[in-house]
């Protein structure tokens, strides 16, 4: 199998999206607007920001599972092969001897 070291689309979107909410933060605390305003956006932002972060994370879930049911089709799959290689050897060694 060959490895993959790179960030896949989840990780590289949720580095993007991490990097735009602290940058839109950092341009909010410096604004010169009331704190009042300041403290509404901010809330706005993290709301934005969790409905963001909720949403990669199922997305990830779900790929995860995807990945799991996969590899447990798979082990499924090698152990039957195992199996019937098992005992067509079995067959044949008891058969000639």
């Amino acid at each position: 199998m060959s490895e993959n070291r790179g960030l896949g689309g989840t990780a590289v979107m949720l580095v993007f999206l991490l990097g735009g909410a602290f940058g839109a933060l950092t341009a909010l605390l410096y604004a010169p607007e009331s704190g009042r305003r300041t403290r509404v956006r901010i809330r706005r932002l993290t709301e934005d920001i969790q409905e963001r972060a909720g949403d990669v994370a199922e997305d990830v879930r779900g790929r995860v599972d995807d990945a799991l049911e996969q590899g447990r089709e798979a082990v499924i799959s090698a152990y039957e092969a195992g199996k019937e290689a098992f005992e067509r050897e079995r067959a044949r060694f008891t058969s000639s001897n």
